[in-house]
């Protein structure tokens, strides 16, 4: 358990609300995740940090090499200063990053952007022009499992089948002016679905399964098109399930490096909480109930419970159904609230991990030795990749 008194201590003189990061438990966690897999590369995805200083670290490690960016003008940012592997994990439409792409060879070589179809091929030619240097795609292939008439995996990608993948790598390898890196699988069922009961399980054996099969099928076939670079897939759940199949070239994670409250119920590993944030009390309504300023972070995904802030010290506190974490009070109530005063400190975890950084300008770092560094979010250096 992490220990809340020594990082609330750490950042005593910082004014709420403010995030944490406990570094001694992001590298643990950092070592944990390469652990897992297997000695497969792992590229770390941005989307889930949003703190320049700590990507750049995370790099320095073996066992994590390259960025899977989510936006173009961010995969931008980072060309500038000099990364040289940036996955771009979603299909762009942004103009002015796509100009910004084609103006500088680094750029164009540093880069890969992500495409499901013919439109957006002939999106990049529309807004370049015909005539347009050569810009690195990769086809996000859909990884979910379709068994009879469920589909299980998020909405992603409408490409599914060898047929469909082979018809679109062909398209790749016709049209002037693009060149085919890869291959990328998101097993979002198995990398995102926490191990909640024996069936959950099960579910998640066999999608791995049929996706094992699938894959292999469609790398084949690709490759008797053209050579096959890169082969990503997983993320910070499926680790050690995605890092076993030989066709797979490397994994993607990054939520585990902070290990926001939906990564709390996996089986397969322990990792430890990194990320906080921490709210000051400012009434007491009741005995038994703090109303403390802000806290409304709301992560996203399908709304409900499970996208909610956490609190988690002091111990044995929770939020009010009636009403959930505001934007401006947010409640919370249990036994331990009695014990809290007017300019108290509760500590709350994210239900994701990157997306509490787009709250913050900033993170206070607390060293093994109780030092704080303060350094900067995204949004803390003006840059917001929405």
């Amino acid at each position: 358990m992490p220990d809340y008194e020594r990082l609330l201590a750490a950042t005593a003189a910082l004014d709420t609300p403010y995030a944490i990061v406990d570094e001694e438990a992001l590298w643990a966690n950092a070592h944990d995740l390469i652990a897992r897999a297997g000695g497969r590369p792992i590229r770390l995805a941005t989307k889930s940090v949003r703190v320049r200083s700590i990507i750049k670290n995370a790099l320095t490690l073996e066992g994590i090499s390259g960025l899977m960016t989510y936006s173009l003008a961010e995969s931008l940012w980072w060309a500038d200063q000099g990364v040289d592997d940036i996955l771009l994990a979603y299909p762009t439409v942004d103009r002015h990053a796509l100009l910004e792409l084609a103006a500088k060879d680094y750029r164009l070589t540093s880069i890969t952007l992500m495409v499901d179809s013919v439109d957006h091929l002939e999106y990049i030619d529309h807004v370049l022009g015909r005539e347009h240097p050569a810009v690195r795609v990769a086809i996000d292939v859909d990884a979910s499992w379709r068994i009879g008439g469920a589909h299980l995996g998020v909405r992603r990608s409408p490409v599914h089948t060898k047929r469909q993948v082979r018809r679109l790598a062909q398209a790749i390898v016709d049209r002037p002016g693009f060149t085919f890196a890869g291959l990328m699988f998101y097993d979002a069922q198995i990398a995102g679905l926490p191990d909640t009961s024996l069936a959950v399980r099960i579910v998640k054996r066999r999608s791995d399964a049929e996706l094992r099969r699938r894959r292999k099928k469609i790398v084949k076939a690709v490759r008797a098109i053209t050579s096959v670079g890169l082969v990503n897939g997983g993320g910070t759940g499926s680790l050690h399930v995605t890092g076993r199949d030989p066709v797979v070239t490397e994994l993607t994670a990054g939520s585990g490096l902070f290990t926001p409250t939906l990564f709390d119920h996996y089986r397969a590993f322990t990792p430890r909480p990194a990320a906080f944030f921490a709210l000051s009390v400012v009434r007491k309504p009741a005995r038994e109930i703090a109303t403390c300023f802000s806290g409304g972070y709301i992560a996203s995904g399908q709304t409900g419970p499970t996208r909610a802030p956490r609190p988690v010290w002091p111990e044995g506190l929770s939020l009010l159904h009636s009403e959930g974490a505001g934007e401006v009070q947010t409640p919370v109530e249990g036994r331990a609230a009695r014990s809290l005063s007017v300019g108290d400190r509760v500590v709350f975890r994210h239900a994701k991990a990157g997306e509490m950084c787009e709250r913050f300008d900033e993170v206070a770092v607390v060293t093994s030795g109780g030092q704080v560094v303060r350094t900067p979010t995204y949004r803390g250096e003006g840059k917001n990749f929405r």
